[in-house]
């Protein structure tokens, strides 16, 4: 650990010294107050935000879309797929054409880098599906005249989600905004640890972040199941977002599914629901026939950011609605209802979904 440490201090004493070269800095107000930075992924850019940084936001990815002052920011990188207007299927094959071709699936404006040289650009190293990766990025900074700090983002666990607004902040200086928002944060999901019932008393649960194909919530998300106090043993905190066979849902058959399909608000959401009736079982699921089938909105599950306890509240609410009455983000989450489901037939499952509370 004291080598890693070392050699990140290293870093940050080389950043800061090519800083100095461009400009001259009086105090650690000024580097505040003057940074330059571009945040190339979604939660990156709500981090910034959260720590009173947007007013040093220089550029963004398309993909940031919040808080609403984000879209008004330079785009830097662009997705070569769009999949608000595809079905999982297509958005499959794209990025498959894409990666068999040798391109990325995202645009990088170099000549953006290099006219405007941020001090400090966030980037990720989880998933080159999602957002535009560190190595694209890398390759990009290398032939810069003044380097600037690139952040690789790459949480895996709750915790990790924490330590990544925490390295924002050192690399901001913006520490003291970084350690209240990480306090917060701990706090909400603290006041939710001390009303859960017992660990017999708590359902099973499932988490699906994709379908056609077929994806289980991971990462940080088996970590958000627990502290919203779900079972789910057979994915453990940290682990790959990766795929599955349709039999695997059946063998476990949750008391309730979450089904918060990456990069999909409801509306695509419950475009995509139908995929699910063409599964052989799924109507004898029990979540399904209880009406425990939930859509949510992916932005807090698929954004490692300040936003990850409002998800952590909001499963609570699904997963313990007899204690947790207010939790559920209105216009967040639409519920099955499993009577108006009954009898009907495929393809109809659609307008079987409520708004929910």
């Amino acid at each position: 650990m004291t080598n890693v440490f070392d050699v990140k201090l290293a870093r940050q004493v080389f950043a800061k010294k090519k800083k100095r070269d461009r400009k001259s800095i009086a105090s650690a107000k000024d580097v505040r107050t003057d940074m330059k930075i571009c945040s190339l992924l979604p939660s990156g850019t709500e981090i910034l935000f959260a720590l009173g940084l947007g007013d040093q936001i220089a550029g963004v990815s398309d993909l940031c879309d919040y808080p609403a002052e984000a879209s008004s920011k330079p785009v830097v990188s662009r997705s070569k797929v769009d999949p608000s207007v595809m079905t999982s299927e297509e958005v499959e094959a794209a990025m498959t054409a894409l990666l068999v071709n040798g391109e990325n699936p995202y645009e990088l404006d170099q000549e953006w880098l290099v006219r405007e040289s941020p001090d400090v650009i966030l980037t990720q190293d989880l998933c080159h599906v999602c957002e535009v990766d560190a190595g694209q990025v890398t390759g990009v900074v290398a032939g810069m005249a003044v380097q600037p700090e690139v952040v690789v983002l790459q949480p895996r666990t709750f915790e990790g989600v924490l330590d990544s607004i925490l390295e924002v902040g050192r690399a901001c200086a913006a520490d003291g905004p970084a350690a209240q928002t990480v306090a917060t944060m701990r706090q909400r999901v603290g006041q939710i640890q001390a009303k859960l019932p017992p660990e017999s008393q708590r359902p099973r649960v499932f988490s699906l972040e994709g379908i056609n194909p077929l994806v289980v919530g991971g990462h940080w998300i088996p970590d958000m199941i627990g502290l919203a106090g779900g079972i789910q043993d057979k994915f453990a905190p940290g682990c790959n977002s990766e795929r599955l066979d349709w039999q695997t849902v059946l063998d476990y058959d949750p008391d309730k599914l979450f089904i918060d399909l990456c990069s999909s608000d409801l509306a695509r959401n419950l475009r995509e629901a139908p995929w699910l009736e063409t599964q052989e079982g799924w109507r004898d699921l029990s979540a399904v026939q209880s009406g425990e089938v939930y859509l949510i909105d992916h932005s807090y599950f698929s954004r490692p950011g300040p936003r990850t306890v409002d998800g952590v509240e909001l499963l609570a609410g699904l997963t313990h609605p007899e204690i947790f009455t207010d939790l559920v983000l209105r216009g967040s989450v639409v519920k099955l209802d499993a009577a108006r489901y009954s009898g009907r037939p495929d393809g109809d499952i659609g307008v079987c979904f409520g708004r929910y509370p």
